[in-house]
């Protein structure tokens, strides 16, 4: 298992002072990229090869936010693969050697020339290690959006501190993004995010939030109702 320590910073807390969802999230992708980097197969070299991966769903369960100043240690495995489909857990271990974030994620191996799905071969994944999956609950890579009920939101347009250096969207934004629109006394304990599509530079981005029996539901959505993005936050 790959991992690498930190400390939480103040520009990455939340209000209440504690380690923010999207930080999670953040920490989450930047422990998978250093991992990557460190094998030989970073940024570099990704954008010269005719494949990569591309994050398709999140499961992230929170115990516990991390505090302000908080060292922590962030680690990542590969824990399995099919068809075009790569499946890889996370850890955020707190200051007192526990977990306090468990997260399961899966991705999709697209090719870049054709710009669509390819099949995992065994150089696709042989390089990571395979671990055993985190004991997490068995859940589905797609989040239904309910068909009514939904509150719409004040549209809004992609702007350049959205975006990273594949020129969408950065994953970590899309949680920041549908956070605002929960209630200021919700507590995540656990977030579920299917990304579906990439909102680029310009495009305007209608949220619309739905309230369900344990939570609530965010669909990000393009202005014809077709969603960027869907994100489930359960309390």
């Amino acid at each position: 298992m790959y991992s690498f320590d930190s400390r939480v910073r103040y520009s990455e807390l939340a209000e209440n002072g504690k380690l923010s969802p999207d930080g999670i999230v953040n920490y989450l992708q930047d422990c998978t990229c250093f991992e990557s980097e460190e094998l030989g197969v970073g940024m570099d070299t990704v954008y010269g090869r005719q494949k990569m991966w591309v994050l398709n769903f999140w499961q992230i369960v929170i115990d516990r936010y991390p505090d302000m100043g908080e060292h922590i240690k962030i680690a990542t495995q590969a824990c399995g693969s099919e068809k075009m489909f790569g499946y890889r857990n996370f850890l955020i271990y707190g200051e007192d050697g526990k977990a306090a974030v468990q997260a399961y994620s899966i991705w999709t191996l697209l090719d870049r020339v054709k710009m669509r799905p390819c099949m995992v071969s065994p150089e696709d994944i042989d390089l990571y290690g395979i671990a055993d999956p985190l004991p997490l609950e068995k859940v589905s890579r797609k989040i239904p959006v309910p068909k009514e009920g939904g509150q719409e939101q004040k549209a809004f347009v992609v702007q350049e501190y959205h975006l990273d250096t594949n020129h969408h969207v950065n994953n970590g934004q899309y949680v920041r993004m549908a956070t605002a629109y929960l209630p200021e006394t919700f507590v995540i304990r656990e977030l579920r995010v299917e990304y579906r599509s990439q909102a680029m530079l310009g495009d305007t981005i209608r949220p619309v939030r739905y309230e369900t029996p344990d939570g609530y539901l965010v669909a990000l959505q393009d202005s014809a109702g077709k969603a960027y993005c869907v994100v489930r936050f359960m309390g």
